[in-house]
């Protein structure tokens, strides 16, 4: 699992976010997750834009083998 830190909200979003959790039952972390999730969920990222970030360089395009041999044909 990935994780960050968010540093310098603005006044009074951490107690926000406290207030909106109770409200659906989850903790404050919860919620946070929910709500960049939700974000995320209405802008999908394409993959230009992920090979346009460093996070793209790890990107796999040719699938792994499956370790298939072939077979000659029976005559």
């Amino acid at each position: 699992m990935e994780q960050i830190l968010i540093r310098n909200l603005p006044a009074g979003t951490k107690a926000s976010l406290k207030l909106r959790a109770e409200q659906h039952r989850r903790s404050v972390e919860a919620e946070a997750r929910e709500i960049l999730a939700d974000a995320l969920a209405r802008e999908p990222v394409t993959l230009v834009d992920l090979l346009g970030t460093d996070e793209g360089a790890d990107i796999e395009f040719e699938p792994p083998r499956l370790g298939l041999t072939a077979r000659t044909a029976d005559l």
